[in-house]
């Protein structure tokens, strides 16, 4: 379990050895969730660091006033929206159901914060995390209106899933997606086309699924 999650950006530069010294000392906790249980509800206060560490979860978002709903599907070794442990709004904009049995390791937010003022390693590698995801928003709202619809949608999906993610599912009424991604019914249609023709979605008139993440990405 320390060398998978040794792999996540919050552990970087740690040791197996560090690690397992850290799970001891501090207070840690191991939960359990079954298929299709709620681990964490949209508008939760985000008041714990927590980490995917067996199974799988499905992360959920709608778009506010909008019938858009992106989903993903992460699996372990993964966190969970530690964007949210800091700022003006702590609170989760997405909720999180296991996917069969997962197991969950978590760790109070004032908890994290002193291994962060004791470890330079735990406080960069936290900044690093922040700044990156800071920067692609700025970038993908920058770019949204100026880049072709297909584009927008490669935008929407780089910005709001990560690139550790799977199964990524966009569930939508076709007025709503229309004016998120500001155009008209013909020139979705279109764009869903084009990307369907190059096998990076499938799509019907309710759902677009991601097939290829990478070649997506690399539209936006």
């Amino acid at each position: 379990m320390f060398e998978q999650l040794m792999q996540l950006p919050l552990f970087h530069g740690v040791s197996a050895q560090q690690l397992s010294a850290l799970v001891e000392k501090m207070p840690f906790h191991f939960l359990k969730f079954n298929d299709g249980e709620r681990i964490i509800d949209e508008g939760d206060t985000c008041t714990h660091v927590r980490f995917v560490v067996s199974g799988k979860v499905r992360v959920s978002m709608r778009f506010t006033n909008l019938k858009v709903t992106i989903e993903q599907t992460l699996e372990a070794p993964n966190v969970l929206g530690p964007d949210y442990l800091f700022g003006l709004d702590t609170t989760y904009p997405f909720y999180v159901t296991a996917e069969g049995e997962c197991g969950i390791m978590q760790l109070r937010k004032s908890d994290y914060v002193n291994i962060v003022q004791a470890d330079k390693v735990f406080l960069f590698n936290i900044l690093n995390y922040l700044s990156r995801n800071s920067q692609r928003f700025t970038a993908g709202v920058l770019a949204m209106k100026q880049g072709s619809v297909t584009e927008r949608i490669a935008l929407i999906v780089s910005i709001l899933t990560t690139q550790l993610s799977s199964d990524i599912t966009i569930s939508f009424l076709q007025k709503d997606l229309c004016t998120l991604l500001g155009t008209q019914r013909t020139t979705l249609i279109h764009a869903l086309d084009i990307l369907k023709d190059e096998g990076i979605i499938d799509y019907t008139t309710t759902q677009i699924t991601i097939l290829n993440l990478s070649a997506l990405r690399n539209r936006s």
